[in-house]
């Protein structure tokens, strides 16, 4: 690829400092690491595989060749969780449950595996998923 053809997520090897090279490597693998495990749990498992792969890119340039196929798929996954209204009121009511729950589990701690550290994952991942599906919603179908 000539420069004008490179992607903006590929860094020149020579601009990129190698502390900064070193930090989007670890950060990058540690977001990858995480992505293939929420592959199979539910999760943003593929955005975050993305946005891995895109940090590694950063730090390896020719780790950029692999983004392109995972945005593609990526970006399918988040056209079809904004697809239909029904699809976006059960993701809604997934994360405003998992916010309840994590709620739940802090305010009563005599519960199984409950306590402030279960509590706030939970509130957390329900935050993640309804700003997720916000920019979501907002990529497909425009700002209006």
């Amino acid at each position: 690829m000539n420069e004008q053809q490179r992607p903006g997520f590929e860094a020149d090897p020579t601009a990129v400092h190698p502390v900064a090279r070193v930090a989007f490597g670890v950060a990058g693998t540690a977001l990858i690491v995480v992505g293939v495990v929420l592959l199979v749990l539910p999760g943003p498992g593929m955005l975050l595989l993305l946005a891995g792969m895109v940090l590694v890119a950063r730090a390896v340039p020719a780790f950029a060749r692999f983004v392109e196929p995972v945005r593609a798929k990526a970006m399918q996954g988040v056209e079809a969780s904004v697809a239909s209204g029904w699809r976006i009121a059960g993701s809604v009511l997934a994360g405003l449950g998992l916010i309840a729950a994590g709620v739940v589990a802090a305010a009563v701690p005599s519960l199984p595996l409950a306590g402030w550290a279960t509590g706030t994952s939970l509130v957390l991942s329900g935050l993640i998923l309804l700003g997720l599906l916000a920019w979501s919603h907002r990529r497909v179908h425009g700002r209006r």
